[in-house]
């Protein structure tokens, strides 16, 4: 199930991403104005490549110092020409920003809600590697070869018996196309060489009829150490998912919880795990938090760098500059999140992904703006135990 936390680093990641893309969308602005001012080989007319370089010159000033504040100013100085150009290049900077932000909004709740397809693919890959051993041993059978070794157990394993005949899995593996029959190379390497080399897993093959419990631990195993650890796994799914330093932990845990409530009197239409308690709730808070921090941008920028001793916010290191953003927008606009959780969260946030010395600037920073914002009243928390703002 996602949690709050995986949300914020989802959160993050794009609006770092985005400061990114903004930076190329100014370059692309000034490329614009250079094209404009480009002699042309092809035209007719007298170029006087000086003028060129001079407008060039001076449209790319215009735009450089009124870009990040939407729209020209000290116009008067400039050429009509040069105003022009400058205009557009404003216009084309903007249109890009606009379509960044859309498209990182999308693709980050869209990365999000892929969570739950992958989930149903793991526990579909469970499911298949059992028909994997069971396709072999046919294959054996039929061309008159004996096993090196009796995958019998794992062919009968009842716990994933139970997964293979669970309704609203098959409804899903349907509705989403999911399934693993175009990697039978890597199912081939997972149970032939990581399980058929693993010796709890082998220890387990050679047991006198296992009961439940015994094909449940071993399923349990299965997971814990192979699908979520091993490096074969990780180096295919890394291949496939940009976040699967972070999306795996969340994945282990949703199918850990999900195999851990299997029961022998399970039914078919077994209750999978959910993507979230209240997924739209979490989609708002996901959303809200992205949109305002962006928005909020030079007004939390001004906040940041009047607690910033010895710092201009253009030396603060970017993501220092993204998580402090997101950690005042949170304590702003949230106002049922305790301001205490929203620093720790993002205290988390620094010691994980920015400097070593992320998480005392970061906590020194917060502390000061959250009392400073409270006094004010600028932060203002509702809701049971929340009065205080603490």
């Amino acid at each position: 199930m996602l949690n709050r936390r995986y949300l914020r680093i989802k959160a993050m990641q794009n609006i770092f991403a985005f400061f990114q893309c903004r930076q190329s969308d100014y370059h692309l602005g000034l490329d614009l104005i250079r094209e404009e001012f480009t002699p042309d080989l092809n035209s007719m007319e007298v170029q006087d490549p000086v003028k060129l370089k001079e407008n060039r010159k001076a449209a790319s000033e215009l735009f450089i110092k009124s870009y990040d504040k939407g729209r020209l100013t000290g116009v008067d100085e400039y050429t009509e020409v040069q105003v022009n150009a400058a205009q557009d290049a404003l216009n084309y900077f903007e249109k890009l920003v606009r379509q960044d932000v859309s498209h990182l909004r999308k693709s980050m709740v869209a990365e999000a809600e892929k969570i739950a397809e992958r989930y149903l693919a793991f526990l579909l890959l469970i499911t298949e590697l059992v028909d994997f051993a069971q396709n072999e041993r046919e294959k054996r059978l039929n061309l008159g070869r004996k096993a090196l070794v009796d995958d019998s157990n794992w062919i009968r394993n009842k716990a994933v018996a139970l997964l293979a005949s669970n309704k609203p899995l098959q409804v899903a593996a349907i509705k989403y196309n999911l399934h693993w029959k175009e990697e039978q190379d890597f199912m081939k390497q997972l149970y032939k060489e990581v399980l058929g080399n693993d010796d709890t897993f082998k220890e387990y093959l050679q047991k006198d009829a296992p009961d439940f419990e015994e094909d449940k631990k071993v399923v349990q195993y299965v997971v814990k150490k192979v699908l979520f650890k091993h490096d074969l796994v990780n180096s295919y799914m890394e291949e496939r998912d940009l976040y699967w330093a972070e999306n795996q932990e969340v994945l282990k845990s949703m199918v850990q919880r999900t195999v851990k409530s299997l029961e022998e009197d399970s039914t078919d239409q077994h209750e999978l795990a959910e993507l979230s308690y209240n997924w739209e709730d979490d989609k708002e808070f996901f959303i809200d938090l992205f949109n305002n921090s962006i928005k909020n941008e030079k007004e939390y920028e001004e906040m940041i760098s009047g607690k910033s001793k010895n710092w201009e916010v253009d030396r603060i290191a970017l993501l220092d500059k993204v998580i402090l953003m997101m950690a005042l927008s949170e304590m702003i606009n949230f106002s049922s999140i305790p301001v205490k959780v929203t620093i720790n969260e993002y205290i988390e946030l620094s010691k994980k992904y920015s400097t070593p010395k992320s998480k005392f600037f970061v906590n020194g920073v917060l502390d000061v703006l959250s009392n400073e914002l409270q006094e004010k009243g600028v932060i203002r928390k509702s809701g049971r135990g929340l009065i205080d703002n603490k």
